[in-house]
């Protein structure tokens, strides 16, 4: 019972900041049971703080022997040992640690740190990132392990940034000998070998069709009818600009979730006029009366191959994205079809990124790209950023593929679904 009670008040008095009594405790527990493994651990921890190494060394081995399932104490072990140093016996140690425990944020800390002192960072970038993997939200990370974890991060984006650099200095010349529209995938892959991001995969919230190539953005050559759009750039802008001043009321919020309705990341835009739209056909229906406010518009886009599956596409509006505001990142409904933007005005510092490539909008110059890859889109200037969007066929699809594509969702419509 002296043992429980010595062992209760060494706790009481550690937790309190009494350390020398404390100690003085735990080599009574110690004195009455020489295999207690809390006693050793503590004496362990206690004697590394005050700087006495080997001391610290003598009852954290022992303590190990005790207690080898124990991580936390190979952990300091290993530290008390790098302290002494003896760096192959630290390595030792912290492999008992991670056998103990895999995923200890501990020793996977401790274990890159070790590497970092005794190989360099480069050496040390793995054991760091696996580290940050297994570690919670920054918020939410220990506040004794604070510290380890900032040097971490830092360190992982230096030398992830660091390799980047050196993969594309190394192969740049042999990707510039292959075909312009092949760069942007050779660069994405040295991007995801140096771990600075990872691959992007077509998600669709509705319809997907499988073995599809996702194609972040597609070249203007499968699209005839660009150029006829384009010409009329002008005329198109003009309706716009005449809607924006005529009739604002009908520009509403494109996120409209219901109360009890998940918004996820769509909190801060739900029934927010920051990002709205002017539909011109909404699901695949028209919106008479807003075509009927752009007549011009509305026949410049009868000359597009426009996406026709009932009840899903096409979608086309008018969409404006307020001053300062950025679209989080998101999936759309289908590949079957892809989205074209025409830009109307487009201030400086904005920006749109579909998967890992990143493009500027410029006015009157039609960009076509898979939504179903992640994307997002930011407003960083004081002024309107507007933007003509409309759904077309994906052209990688068959004249027999979309009539599958149909029948698919019609299926689905008669069962009740979608």
């Amino acid at each position: 019972m002296a043992v429980m009670a010595w062992a209760e008040a060494a706790r009481a008095a550690a937790r309190t900041g009494r350390w020398t009594e404390a100690e003085t405790l735990w080599r009574q527990v110690l004195g009455a049971d020489a295999r207690h493994p809390e006693a050793l651990y503590s004496l362990g921890v206690h004697a590394l703080q005050a700087g006495r190494t080997e001391e610290s060394v003598d009852f954290l081995s022992r303590a190990c022997n005790v207690a080898p399932q124990e991580s936390i104490v190979w952990v300091f072990l290993s530290t008390a040992l790098r302290t002494a140093g003896r760096p192959d016996a630290a390595w030792e140690a912290i492999q008992s640690a991670l056998v103990a425990d895999p995923y200890s944020l501990p020793a996977l800390l401790s274990r890159a740190a070790l590497l970092e002192e005794t190989q360099g960072p480069a050496e040390a970038l793995v054991s760091y990132r696996n580290a940050l993997k297994v570690a919670p939200p920054s918020q939410h990370w220990p506040p004794h392990l604070r510290e380890q974890l900032e040097h971490a991060s830092r360190l992982v984006e230096a030398e992830t940034s660091a390799y980047q650099d050196y993969l594309l200095q190394t192969l740049d010349g042999l990707i510039r000998q292959g075909h312009p529209g092949d760069r942007p995938r050779w660069r994405e892959a040295l991007s995801i070998m140096a771990g600075a991001s990872r691959p992007y995969l077509s998600d669709a919230n509705q319809l997907y069709v499988p073995r599809l190539p996702a194609i972040p953005f597609f070249t203007r050559d499968h699209f005839p009818w660009i150029e006829a759009l384009e010409a009329q750039t002008d005329l198109i802008r003009q309706e716009l600009e005449a809607a924006l001043e005529r009739a604002r009321d009908a520009f509403t919020p494109y996120i409209t979730y219901a109360p009890g309705q998940p918004v996820n990341q769509w909190g801060e835009l739900n029934h927010s006029d920051r990002w709205s739209t002017l539909d011109l056909w909404k699901s695949g229906s028209p919106v008479t009366g807003n075509q009927q406010l752009c007549p011009g518009t509305t026949m410049a886009l009868s000359e597009v191959d426009l996406a026709q599956i009932e009840g899903l596409c096409p979608n086309v509006m008018f969409s404006a994205l307020a001053p300062r505001t950025r679209i989080p990142p998101h999936h759309g409904e289908t590949n079957a079809r892809v989205i074209a933007h025409l830009p109307l005005v487009v201030p400086e510092n904005c920006e749109y990124r579909v998967g890992f490539d990143r493009i500027q909008w410029k006015p009157g110059e039609v960009i076509v790209f898979d939504d179903t890859l992640e994307h997002e889109a930011y407003n960083g200037s004081d002024l309107l950023r507007t933007v003509l969007i409309f759904d077309v066929w994906n052209p990688l699809l068959s004249q027999d593929d979309r009539e599958i594509v149909l029948a698919m969702a019609a299926a689905a419509r008669s069962y009740g679904v979608g």
